[in-house]
């Protein structure tokens, strides 16, 4: 069975007890007090038990601290998968959607990101999902927005002139013009 790795010099127990007092992340303040217990001399066991993991976690940990101090015992972001898309394809298809499908060349009147999934495999034979695709628009500050849908026949002068001569639905109501509440007997209630 191999040595336990020593902790870094410069700090001790008491110095992490402080910081885990400090801290407002719940995780590396019981980290904290797990290696504060070796530093005052405690065993690894107690460690673990303190932090309630394993011994393989508490040499982990040993070895962020040992790397990074206290701040290598925050959980960090994962760092997920690779895009997909390269900053040059990712200016391809903002442009290729703010310019607007060509009905007569792509086939369709209007982007739909099925129709996108279909444009960036022929474009640049990348497969993508239309999730993925919407997420891309997304990250480029594009909305999903659709046109209100209008009647072929619609007039649009009769519909503004419509507009005009319409009374408004409400009107506010003058100063003193409701009632005062009244019990079923007929006189003013009182406020409760």
């Amino acid at each position: 069975m191999g040595s336990a790795i020593l902790l870094r010099d410069d700090f001790d127990g008491r110095a992490l007890r402080q910081l885990a007092r400090q801290t407002k992340d719940a995780n590396q303040a019981r980290r904290l007090l797990a290696l504060a217990e070796i530093y005052d001399g405690g065993s690894r066991s107690d460690a673990a038990r303190i932090g309630s993991v394993t011994l393989q976690i508490v040499r982990d940990w040993v070895l962020r601290f040992n790397a990074r101090g206290p701040d290598g015992l925050v959980n960090g972001k994962a760092p997920g998968g690779r895009a997909k898309l390269n900053v040059a394809q990712r200016h391809a298809l903002a442009k290729i959607v703010e310019s607007g499908p060509i009905p007569a060349i792509h086939g369709v009147v209007r982007w739909r990101r099925k129709d996108l999934v279909r444009w960036i495999f022929q474009e640049f034979r990348i497969a993508m999902d239309e999730t993925t695709v919407g997420r891309e628009l997304k990250a480029l500050g594009f909305a999903k927005l659709s046109a209100r849908p209008r009647h072929y026949a619609q007039n649009e002068l009769e519909a503004e002139a419509f507009k005009k001569t319409s009374p408004p639905l409400w009107r506010k109501s003058e100063a003193g013009s409701r009632a005062a509440p009244t019990s079923s007997s007929g006189g003013p209630t009182k406020r409760a």
